[in-house]
């Protein structure tokens, strides 16, 4: 059980998804980027100001709202072909480690796409907090990371005839996430 210090230095957020986005980018061709998000995910931080060590991300988004604005790609993005939302439904982050400052750290954490699980290492930045007019209060964070898609089983490709492939292996994440505190 925490002791009454803890307790004051440790602080439980929950994820705003009306003020928060959390997209990826590929490239298309090799020479084109292509941004989408998860338009659905719920979150949790739990953020401990005394040790930023003992503090937590715990992230779930659903599969099946990937948006990249465009619906046949879309729709090939939910398929078997990358994440196949009808078996695997959700795809979710859960931190391992936080290290740095309050104002810039790194998250690392264990990234399951698919049913395959990888470490990765988000780069963290404290956006600021402040007081919302409804009387709560709210913080903001940006990250950003990068991962290979193939690590996850996603290996659909095609090889263009001037060279190189239809879509990049390697995924960035961009993180913005307003976050409201509940305790």
């Amino acid at each position: 059980m925490a002791t009454a210090t803890e307790a004051q230095t440790r602080t439980t957020w929950k994820l705003d998804p009306s003020h928060s986005t959390i997209e990826f980018v590929a490239k298309h061709m090799m020479i084109t980027t292509v941004r989408g998000r998860f338009a659905e995910f719920e979150g949790t931080i739990v953020a401990d100001e005394a040790n930023i060590g003992a503090s937590s991300v715990e992230v779930t988004m659903q599969a099946a709202s990937i948006d990249s604005r465009a619906e046949q790609r879309d729709g090939h993005l939910r398929s078997a072909d990358f994440l196949d939302v009808e078996r695997f439904p959700v795809v979710t982050f859960r931190s391992t480690k936080v290290e740095g400052t309050k104002e810039t750290f790194t998250v690392t954490g264990d990234l399951t796409i698919r049913d395959v699980t990888r470490p990765i290492t988000l780069e963290a930045t404290f956006e600021g907090t402040g007081k919302d007019p409804w009387g709560g209060t709210r913080s903001s964070f940006s990250a950003s990371g990068k991962f290979d898609r193939r690590d996850y089983g996603l290996t659909w490709n095609v090889a263009l005839e001037a060279g190189g492939i239809l879509v990049s292996n390697e995924v960035k994440i961009q993180i913005e996430a307003q976050a409201v505190l509940v305790g």
